[in-house]
Formats: C-alpha cells, structure tokens, sequence
C-alpha cells in the first residue's frame, strides 16, 4: 500500500490517477487546507476506481498512528506542505510548522510501524540562485527563502534518517515549474485566492478574472529580456513519482534528482503558447524585477533519464492546452 500525503493537491492528485490507472493500492490523507473534497470524485471519474482517503493533516500524530494501524503502508509519497514563496515569507512560523514539523510526525510514525521507503516532494527552489545552468543536483543549495529553507531542511533531515536507520531509503525530487492539467480537463490546478503561479493566473487573466499579467522585468539578459523558466507538465511529474517509486523497489538506493524538461521557456514563450490554445489575449504589463528572481533556472536532468529512465513527453504548446482545457471547463476552479 502507497500512502499519498497532500492527495487532493495539483500534483498530488494527478499522480493518484497515474498511481490508480497502473493497478498500484493508494490510500490518500488531505486536510483541504489548499485543495478542494470535489478532487476525490474527479479522480474516480477518471481512473474508474473507489478511492481510500482519510481526512488528516500531518501534524495530527494521533490520526496518523490510527491510519497505519488500519493499512499496511510500505511506501509514502509525501506531497502534504504549504508552496508559497511569497507567503512563507510573511509567514515564517507557519511554513516551518506545517512543511518540517509535518514532516517529523510522519517519519515519527513510519519508524513505529517499520514504513522504510519514502519519496518527498522537494523544489528546484533549493538552488536559490544557480551557481550554473543547465541545474544539476551537485549545484549547492541556498535558502532564500522560508519556504525553500523548508525543503533544504527536510532534506537533510532524510538523510540523517538514512544514517540512524540502516534500511530506511528516500528520493528526493526537486520539482522545477509543474503547469497543465490532466486532459479530461477534470482535475487541475486551483489556487485560492489569488494566484502565485503563472499559469492559473494567465488562465484567469483569459476569462477575464484579472485585468493584466504583471512580467516581473522586460531587462533579464535573456532572448527576449523576459525571466526564462523550467515548465514541466503535472502529469509528467506524476509519472516521474512512478518512475521513482519503481527505482525505490528495485534498486533501494536513495537518490536525489530534478524534475524537468531540461529546457528553458520564457514568460513571453509561455504567453504566446497560452494565447495560441486559448484564443485569447493576453494583457500584460512590463513592472519591476521581484527581488529574489533570477533571469534563467532549468534542469540538468540527465540524472533522471539514467537512473529514473524517466524523460518529460509533452511541449509547452500541449501544456497551455491540457491549462486552458482545465480552466474553460472550470472557470471558477472546484467551486
């Protein structure tokens, strides 16, 4: 049994889907703190399966040990974190609380039930600014930010668990800029509030829920002096999740990798794709640079194409058109 923590999420829930449409057994804990119980019919609309879930936040123990004691987890996938970077930054306390103690609680109760293999969801956040580009995994991390100093200390905190238990084994998947959706358009990704993400809020910007997209700099020393980002299709992520899994039981070595295209995309790229699958305009505004961007960030993913045999399959253009699917079909997200 696979334990899917953060299972209604955006990526938590496609890769349910992956997980269930090849036969693997999955129980799913959310606390909808970021995601909506609407999630869990559209994945048994897709996949054609009744779906274990429990709802449980990561920082209930007591839940926790119950769930354990009624399944018989081999393997977590822990997806279950706060994600805002801008956010974290505002509210530190939260983010440490929820992304580090969360992730004590969960170790605290896989060691009691003897649960040894773990994949954690980590971030290309991690690099802060790259020390070289193409990315790879030996590029020194640096938290800029509380959110990825949250990611840097789970890190470090499974392999200290390598260390004190000789046969707990981890994978760490440094996620670079997951956008899409899955191709029902049943399931995708839905913000509250206003968007941090680029691509709901140029979603948004399309059916007209926000005026402009603001592009943070038009002097980035790039082609087109717009920020260049590693964007990744959700259900390429997904399956890079399967791919680790499989690694994970047959190799029992842990890993550290990124998740990416391998190939940077610029905010006008992306614009101008959205546009072409929407139909649709884009308004947009040139203002200042935020501080802490950085003009270029992608992946060497060289290490996930070697030991994952994984390889993302799908180009900008289908990414824009699996997001504004999603996004015409639910133009009001879950609600």
């Amino acid at each position: 049994m696979i334990l899917l923590t953060g299972a209604t999420g955006y990526v938590g829930s496609h890769t349910w889907v992956e997980l269930l449409q090849r036969e693997f057994d999955v129980v799913g804990i959310d606390n909808f703190s970021n995601s909506s119980e609407k999630v869990l019919g559209r994945i048994s609309a897709i996949t054609g399966k009744e779906l274990n879930f429990t709802r449980l936040d990561v920082l209930d123990i007591d839940g926790l040990v119950r769930l354990f004691s009624k399944y018989k987890i081999s393997y977590v996938i822990h997806f279950a974190a706060l994600k805002s970077v801008s956010e974290s930054v505002t509210k530190p306390i939260e983010y440490y609380d929820n992304n580090v103690n969360g992730l004590l609680q969960l170790l605290k109760v896989m060691v009691m039930f003897r649960c040894m293999h773990f994949i954690f969801s980590s971030s290309a956040a991690v690099y802060g600014v790259p020390e070289h580009l193409p990315i790879s995994e030996n590029c020194r991390v640096s938290g800029i930010n509380p959110y990825s100093q949250t990611k840097i200390i789970g890190e470090q905190i499974l392999k200290d668990m390598e260390k004190a238990y000789k046969d707990f084994r981890f994978i760490c998947l440094r996620y670079f800029n997951p956008i899409g959706a899955h191709h029902s358009g049943l399931i995708g990704e839905d913000p509250k509030g206003i968007p941090n993400n680029i691509m709901p809020f140029i979603s948004q910007v399309a059916l007209g829920r926000q005026p402009f997209l603001n592009i943070y700099g038009g002097d980035w020393g790039t082609s087109d002096g717009s920020g260049v980002r590693d964007y990744i299709h959700v259900v390429d992520l997904a399956i890079g999740h399967i791919s680790a899994l499989n690694y994970l039981k047959t190799q029992r070595q842990s890993l550290i990798v990124n998740l990416g295209t391998g190939r940077g995309y610029s905010v006008f790229d992306l614009v101008r794709s959205f546009e072409k699958a929407s139909g649709k305009l884009i308004p947009y505004k040139v203002v200042g640079r935020r501080v802490g961007d950085v003009a270029e960030c992608y992946a060497d993913v060289s290490q996930s194409m070697k030991l994952l045999k994984w390889k993302a399959e799908f180009d900008l253009d289908r990414m824009c058109l699996d997001s504004w699917k999603w996004q015409s079909m639910n133009p009001n997200g879950y609600l």
